[in-house]
């Protein structure tokens, strides 16, 4: 049995926590934009951690399940309706055969997970269910959904409860404005010191070209870039150097404009010089910030970003523990 797509929504793609390994070889990891809320989806339907959903951007699918299952939504504030009723996030809910589950439109963030009791069965590409559009790679053909789709629901290895849910506190805050920790890159000595100021100072605008490779942000202060001789294999543009790797979340300054912070479906490497890398606890933010939301950056040490990536997984361990006892 299956799900069977009757609306696509606007970017609706397979995703699960992504294929790591091969970066070295050009592909990227892909995975959830928001990897906590995926994974809070998943645990409210027991199924494991690793079980790919729907990652629903900013304009949700309309889908017909052709069996009963149990269903959960986290992430963006776009509340599930079956049949039309208004059904909550952040819940364990059962859907019945027939029935159709569609979206309310974001009142914030902007990717919702959609997680089914058993997990979405396909196929895997290099270890994962993960889409990689770029590169027609894993998910659903290699790309986003279309109408008529059919997706195959796994068998459910534990039973979920219906009505459990994940407490307020352990839920992500999603707001319009939000400061991004970023640890300083090797390159940030290209910018001059009173472009380094400005560009914390400044408040940034997410623009509209923000996906799942990149996040491109407007309306700070242009940065000078400090003078030198461009050394061979390096481009013109006083932000070139000569190619070196990408990490994600790393962030990148063409011509010294618009700030880039490549995320997870962004290519390995190239010649724009990476100022900073916004840090592992952080990215999930990115990945709910819609056009027009607005962010800061703020450096912080190695050490300070370890503590924060701890304590994300610490918060995580306990909606385990609950889940796992309520």
């Amino acid at each position: 049995m299956s799900i069977k797509v009757m609306k696509p929504g606007l970017a609706t793609t397979v995703q699960d926590q992504g294929r790591e390994g091969y970066y070295h070889l050009g592909i990227p990891p892909s995975g959830a934009m928001d990897q906590y809320s995926m994974t809070l989806a998943n645990l409210l339907v027991n199924n494991n951690e690793n079980d790919a959903v729907l990652e629903c951007a900013l304009l949700g699918p309309e889908l017909r399940f052709e069996q009963d299952a149990m269903i959960a939504v986290c992430g963006a504030r776009m509340s599930p309706k079956i049949n039309g009723d208004i059904m909550p996030l952040d819940t364990a809910v059962s859907i019945k055969a027939g029935q159709i589950l569609s979206f309310t439109y974001p009142v914030a963030g902007a990717r919702a997970y959609l997680a089914v009791a058993g997990g979405l069965d396909l196929p895997l590409a290099l270890g994962s269910r993960s889409t990689y559009t770029l590169g027609s790679l894993g998910g659903y053909k290699g790309r986003r959904l279309e109408a008529g789709d059919e997706l195959p629901i796994g068998i459910q290895e534990y039973a979920a409860k219906e009505g459990q849910s994940i407490p307020s506190e352990f839920l992500p805050t999603i707001e319009k404005h939000t400061t991004l920790r970023i640890i300083p890159g090797m390159y940030i000595h290209r910018l001059t010191d009173d472009a380094v100021t400005r560009f914390y100072e400044d408040q940034w605008t997410v623009g509209s070209e923000a996906d799942r490779i990149g996040y491109r942000l407007k309306g700070g202060r242009p940065m000078d870039f400090n003078p030198r001789e461009q050394p061979f294999g390096a481009g013109s543009d006083p932000s070139n150097i000569v190619d070196a790797c990408y990490p994600i979340g790393s962030i990148q300054i063409p011509a010294g404009k618009e700030p880039i912070v490549l995320h997870r479906d962004a290519v390995s490497g190239g010649g724009y010089a990476t100022i900073g890398t916004v840090i592992s606890a952080d990215m999930d933010l990115i990945g709910q910030m819609q056009p027009n939301y607005t962010t800061q950056f703020t450096p912080i040490s190695m050490d300070e970003a370890l503590i924060a990536r701890k304590l994300k997984q610490q918060k995580l361990n306990q909606v385990r523990t609950l889940l796992k006892h309520g």
